[in-house]
């Protein structure tokens, strides 16, 4: 195992080199209110955080990362423009690996700048790459961003694209539904049976569970509605895997998602905001053309990025999670700002993989 007091020394190092690149250092308490949470990813968090209750504050979790309470100090007391690091410990329940660890600290660096957002990327990601590249990792980036905005311009319901973007984090579950909208895939059986029945709680069974009848001839309603949608069309499907299949080095998947855009122009000024982004950091010295792009990545981290997202990888260390990820997330500083919003980037650092690998301090 790992010496705990050597994973802390290298993030106080950690801590250090983010505030010489500007940052004021903040902290957190390790016991936040589950409620905040909960109303942001749902009851799936549950499986993935430690909640306990408390007489007076009622649930509470165990910090499960840095980037809501700092979005909710930032809310509620920040100036703009702003930077801050912090360091410490978070903790993610683990129920199928147990060599994952369920405990282990993050530095993290976040950014909140409505002037110049492409640019905050850059500095993020420019900031984060100089400190790790002595450790000759591997750095993979995406967009989140240009797939909401492909999912926002299909020719279909809102409620068929509030479902698609509600599972953009769920690949398969994403996949599944697109299937069905399309067409290519039949609605299942248990809601097709309820669309046959005249009143399908016409002498129906004792109504069991937290649903009220008006909530479940809602639901019905809903389902009637989707099955009379006309399919989102096989030429939209094709240009939503177009996207998704983006797989290149930054600057041929830039002229790859332009030509998509011909064809899709919901995408164009994300692509466009990519383009400025790729610019930022190239002015920062990293060089796009040895940066690698997936359209598809981010898809199953954290659900707040809705933008720029990236991560580090020790090379040949499958075994291994991410060193360093990040990305931006204006949204959640939507959710939590009470009307209020900035846009936002950061990222973490994990110090106890970089003790592993022998690139700390």
């Amino acid at each position: 195992m790992t010496d705990r007091a050597a994973i802390r020394a290298e993030a106080e190092r950690l801590l250090g080199l983010f505030q010489e690149a500007g940052a004021v250092p903040v902290d957190t308490r390790v016991l936040q209110p589950a409620e905040v949470l909960l109303d942001l990813y749902g009851e799936d968090i549950r499986a993935r955080a430690y909640i306990t209750s408390d007489a007076l504050r009622g649930e509470q979790m165990l910090r499960p990362d840095f980037t809501v309470p700092v979005v909710q100090m930032h809310m509620a007391h920040g100036a703009e423009p702003a930077c801050y690091t912090y360091a410490g410990e978070v903790f993610r329940r683990q129920e199928d690996d147990p060599d994952r660890a369920n405990e282990y600290f993050q530095a993290g660096f976040e950014i909140f700048d409505r002037a110049a957002p492409e640019a905050a990327d850059a500095r993020v990601f420019s900031v984060i790459y100089g400190m790790l590249q002595p450790c000759g990792l591997h750095a993979a980036t995406g967009d989140i961003g240009i797939l909401m905005a492909a999912v926002e311009g299909l020719r279909t319901t809102e409620r068929r694209k509030r479902a698609l973007r509600r599972h953009i984090w769920r690949p398969k579950r994403f996949h599944d539904l697109l299937e069905r909208f399309s067409g290519a895939k039949p609605m299942p059986e248990s809601r097709a049976a309820l669309l046959t029945q005249a009143d399908p709680l016409d002498g129906a069974a004792p109504q069991i569970g937290l649903r009220s009848r008006a909530e479940i001839e809602a639901r019905i309603a809903a389902l009637h509605e989707d099955a009379a949608a006309p399919p989102i069309s096989s030429e939209e499907v094709a240009l939503l895997d177009a996207v998704t299949g983006v797989r290149d080095s930054a600057d041929r998947a830039l002229r790859h998602l332009q030509g998509i855009a011909a064809d899709m122009p919901s995408i164009a000024a994300a692509v466009a905001r990519l383009d400025r982004r790729l610019a930022a950091l190239e002015a920062a010295g990293i060089a796009t053309g040895g940066l690698d792009f997936e359209g598809s990545y981010g898809r199953t981290q954290m659900e707040y990025y809705d933008g720029f997202v990236f991560g580090f990888y020790a090379e040949g260390r499958a075994d291994m999670p991410p060193v360093a990820t990040g990305g931006r997330y204006d949204a959640l500083t939507r959710q939590l700002g009470a009307g209020r919003e900035i846009p936002a980037v950061g990222g973490v650092i994990r110090p106890g993989l970089l003790v592993e690998l022998g690139g700390g301090a």
